[in-house]
């Protein structure tokens, strides 16, 4: 196989990382000798990032072929803006490119893109968890698949937002090149782990932390990082210098779980992703700091 060649679309205010994300693992891939060419395209001869980094770009395509892929990263917009930041011309493109045997990727609310191009319809895909219930009714012939990292469908790939685009990504370097290739990829990066698209976009890092309680944000912090420890309540009140009852009265009020509980669901989530990457119940219920696989077992069972 040649050089893919990757071109990303840019719209105004996207995001860098939706952009950086993704470039950089084609990018390192390119390093590590996987043939890869990027290439940036915009309706304007500048794009301003929402972040305030403006990037020069140009608005030439390049001649693109069925093994090449097209990535449209997505934007600031706490809603759907009421028209799509992407003209006519470079929906055709989107179109065009598509029907020729390529395959097309988006970031977060570049799916708005991939559906203004209506490359959408009849098919299953995702976005950021704010923006489903916008998109669904905007694209009722298409089929939102909710909270997972990313999507992929008759060659239409559309991620989460944010840092599932460098999951997008390496799930087509793997494609591409086999997973070999990603997880090198990946460990350059330092990436912690390749994630397969069916995982949760939130974790339960951050689905516990949406709460102003800065004394159960400092416990969470010490269990975040020592969750396969074993973590008497007695060392977690001292790190706060509360008392036991205190720590879990707060601790429940602020998660409406008790320390304990949050620590099982981290290490819980932690061994799904182990055994959906191909460890036993019993190997990753050991890295994750069970004694054994029983009680990794219960609590599978129970959710």
């Amino acid at each position: 196989m040649g050089s893919i060649r990757v071109v990303f679309v840019l719209v105004p205010k996207l995001h860098l990382l939706d952009l950086a994300g993704p470039a950089q693992a084609f990018s390192t891939a390119e390093t590590l000798g996987y043939g890869y060419e990027l290439t940036y395209v915009a309706e304007a001869d500048e794009v301003m990032t929402a972040q305030g980094v403006p990037l020069k770009t140009q608005p030439e395509w390049p001649e693109l072929g069925p093994d090449d892929l097209v990535v449209v990263p997505g934007w600031r917009s706490p809603r759907l803006l009421p028209v799509p930041p992407i003209g006519a011309s470079f929906q055709q493109r989107l179109r065009d490119h598509h029907a020729a045997g390529g395959s097309v990727a988006s970031v977060c609310s570049g799916a708005d893109a991939l559906g203004a191009a209506g490359l959408l319809d009849g098919r299953r895909y995702t976005t950021h968890h704010d923006l489903t219930d916008m998109m669904a009714a905007r694209y009722p012939r298409a089929t939102i698949v909710r909270d997972v990292l990313y999507v992929v469908d008759d060659r239409v790939i559309t991620s989460a937002g944010i840092a599932s685009g460098i999951d997008l990504a390496l799930h087509l370097i793997a494609g591409a090149h086999g997973a070999e290739a990603a997880a090198r990829v990946a460990r350059e990066m330092v990436v912690y782990a390749r994630r397969n698209g069916d995982e949760l976009q939130e974790s339960v890092m951050l689905r516990h932390r949406g709460h102003l309680s800065d004394l159960a944000h400092r416990v969470q912090d010490v269990i975040d990082a020592r969750y396969a420890e074993r973590l008497p309540l007695a060392d977690l009140a001292d790190q706060v210098s509360v008392s036991e009852r205190t720590l879990t009265r707060m601790f429940t009020t602020a998660t409406g779980l008790t320390p304990l509980r949050y620590q099982q669901l981290l290490r819980l989530e932690r061994a799904e992703h182990l055994i959906g990457h191909g460890s036993t119940i019993e190997s990753a219920a050991r890295a994750v700091g069970f004694e054994d696989a029983r009680m990794l077992r219960r609590l599978r069972s129970r959710t």
